[in-house]
Formats: C-alpha cells, structure tokens, sequence
C-alpha cells in the first residue's frame, strides 16, 4: 500500500504518507520530450505565443489543483477528479499549487511521468496552466535525480503550459507574474502572482536550532520586496494598480490569525467572533503549517492594495476561507487521493478544488471563490488505494501559432 492511514489526532507530523517503491517495469523511452527541453531560453521566447484573456463577455474562470502529490502510479481518482472540475467548470487558466508530486520516484523517467500524470488533464483539453512548488516536489529528487529547476524546465515544456523561467536574483524556483488582458485585448485586466514557499526552515541560523517552533519554508524578504517592486513597476506602466491573487503552497501565519481573530488565544469563542468578522466559510481540520518566521508577505499585500486574495494549500484537510483586512486569506483541499486525508473511512471526503470568477466589469473583479469536491461528481471516495499505471507522456513540445 502506497498510501498509510492517519493516526490518532490531527496534527500534521501524523499525516504523513508512505513514497511506496514502485514494481512497474519501465521502458518506455525520452522520445515524447522535447529535443530543446533544457533551453530556457527558446521556452521564454515561445512563452509570447500563449497570453490569457477575459472573454467577450469580460468573464474569466481559474481552477486551484492542490497537493495532487503522488508518484509515477498515481491514484486514478486524482485524474477523475481533475477532468470531472475541467470538463464541468470549463475555466480559462489551472493552477497546480505545489505538492504536485512526491516521493516514490526512483528514476528521471519515472518523475517525468508523475510530472506527465497531472500535466495531462489541461494538455488533453487545451487549457493553459502554470504551477507552484510545495516542500513536496522534491521528495523524489534523491533517487529519481531531478531537482526543482530540471522539473521547472519540463513544465516549460507543455504546450499549454504559460510558467517563466526561474526569476535570478530571489530565493525559489519559478517566482513569477502572469498579467491578464481584457476582452479587448489592449489593457492589463488582471495579475497572478506565483510564488515558491519553499520547502523545509534550515537546519540553523546564527548557530541556533529550530527545536520546537515549525519546520517547515517561508517566503524570504527578497521575494516580498520582489513581489512590491514589481507591483510598483506594474502600476507605473499601466497607470493603475492592477488587481490580483497570489498562490504560495504554504500559508502565512494571518491564516491562523484570521481563524481565531486573534494572534495569541485559540478557542471555541474566538472562531465564533472570527466567522463574523471575516466572513469565514469553510473547514479547519488541522493547524496551519506555516514556517518559523513570518517574512512579511501580508504586509507588503496590504500597502500595495492590489492583491484580492492568497491561496494555498499543504493542509490538506483546511479548505476554509475569509476576509482578511480586506484581503481573501483561503486554501485549496487535497486534489489527490494518494496523500493523506482525514482519518478512517472518511479520509477522501474533502479532495477536491477551488474555483475562482472573475468578471473585469467590477471593482473588484474577482467575483467569488468556491470549493468543489469529488463527492459532488459521485467520485469513489473509498479509504483505499486505487493507483493505476502512468499516463502515457505527452509529445508536449510547443508548437507556435
């Protein structure tokens, strides 16, 4: 079995999935990559070719896949699921927003084609896409050899795929901004920000340990200031500030905060004042995994006025949103039945994904936001593993025009 039950309680560190080594003979050869899959370069170039842009109507549709974080023999619901939302939602951009893959991987071949598997739904359908890294991604990359870079520089390689080469200069892998146009195609309608939380605090800093704080990645203040200046440059070339959402895989520590109303006191009471404070909908089944360090994100957000909203993901059993000060603070369930769920029989109840829509005819424009699950589509939610071969890969070099 690839995938291990919770145990008793709800804290993360008990939720934590088994990479089961794969038995599948692989021979299938490199043939479906493409032959310049390396050259970020000639993809940064090709990147001109695809743009994204309000309909004639001014409407526009994103979906968040979360945490599908599974190996080359993915969970056959997880591929269910995404068609069942893709082919339901019909949205004009996906984001997958980190933990795309895990552990479980032994070669390149076999974290191409974990990689092919979720690639695969919006290349089928034509539907443009771009990812996050979540602390996940790499898990594979001891055995199966390929960092977060060489995974970066596959996605590049899909035609509908819309992610930048790697930003120089900031901590992460694939920091980037992706404007919207309008109906009319001329003006900038709309921006995603996509950021790399990161994976795992360092062992130290300034010789002291992290011993009982979180373990786990932050956003680094040269991606905040990154974030800013950008947002700054935006405004000046397009004499306005331009509205926006941004999707990191781990939360900020305002999730929390927001949950509770508070910063220090965690009670019953204090949700019931944060519900109607922050207008929160949703499900906390777990702590928030933030890092040890708050790096300042929100509060960039907040002077800049821009940013709508920030998504994420890495608790997989939260789906919760609200309104943050003005901000929309939400996650994104588990998309991917092979990581882990809520405990015993219920453990799939939640996979699923969050829809977003826009309309450029309002101040806002981003309209409203909402979960989706698996259950709505009748999906199999057994406690099980129902893993299946891979996908075959796709011949996934871009073609222009």
């Amino acid at each position: 079995m690839k995938n291990q039950e919770p145990h008793e309680g709800l804290d993360r560190r008990n939720f934590i999935k088994v990479g089961g080594m794969s038995t599948l003979a692989l021979t299938l050869g490199f043939s479906g990559l493409s032959g310049d899959l390396f050259s970020t370069t000639a993809l940064a170039e090709e990147k001109d070719d695809i743009s994204l842009q309000f309909n004639r109507n001014g409407k526009l549709k994103i979906v968040q896949f979360n945490d599908t974080q599974d190996d080359e023999r993915i969970d056959r619901r997880t591929l269910q699921l995404m068609e069942k939302v893709l082919d339901t939602e019909k949205p004009d951009f996906v984001v997958l927003n980190g933990d795309n893959i895990t552990g479980g991987c032994d070669t390149p071949m076999e974290m191409k084609q974990a990689i092919n598997n979720v690639a695969h739904p919006m290349e089928q359908r034509g539907i443009k896409w771009a990812i996050t890294f979540g602390n996940h991604d790499e898990d594979s990359t001891p055995k199966g050899g390929l960092d977060e870079e060489d995974m970066l520089k596959i996605y590049l390689s899909y035609k509908y795929n819309m992610n930048k080469p790697t930003v120089e200069g900031i901590t992460g892998t694939g920091n980037m901004n992706l404007l919207i146009k309008d109906s009319k195609g001329k003006k900038a309608a709309f921006n995603l920000w996509l950021l790399d939380s990161g994976r795992y605090a360092p062992k130290t800093i300034a010789g002291q340990d992290f011993q009982g704080y979180p373990t786990w990645d932050w956003l680094r203040f040269n991606q905040v200031n990154w974030y800013y200046e950008t947002s700054k440059k935006l405004e000046r070339k397009w004499r306005k500030k331009i509205p926006s959402l941004a999707f990191i895989h781990i939360p900020l520590w305002e999730h929390r905060f927001m949950w509770y109303a508070s910063v220090d006191q965690r009670t019953d009471s204090n949700h019931e004042i944060a519900v109607k404070k922050h207008n929160i909908v949703g499900e906390r089944n777990e702590e928030e995994c933030m890092g040890p360090i708050n790096g300042g994100l929100f509060s960039a957000m907040l002077e800049r006025g821009d940013v709508k909203g920030v998504f994420c993901g890495h608790d997989h059993i939260n789906t919760y949103v609200g309104n943050y000060y003005g901000i929309l603070l939400g996650y994104a369930g588990s998309t991917g039945f092979g990581a882990y769920g809520l405990p015993g029989a219920e453990r799939n109840r939640l996979r699923g994904a969050r829809v977003f829509n826009l309309d450029e005819n309002t101040a806002e424009v981003l309209v409203e936001t909402h979960m989706v699950f698996a259950k709505d589509y009748g999906i199999d939610l057994t406690a099980n593993d129902q893993s299946i071969d891979p996908v075959p890969l796709e011949n996934n070099k871009k073609i222009k025009g």
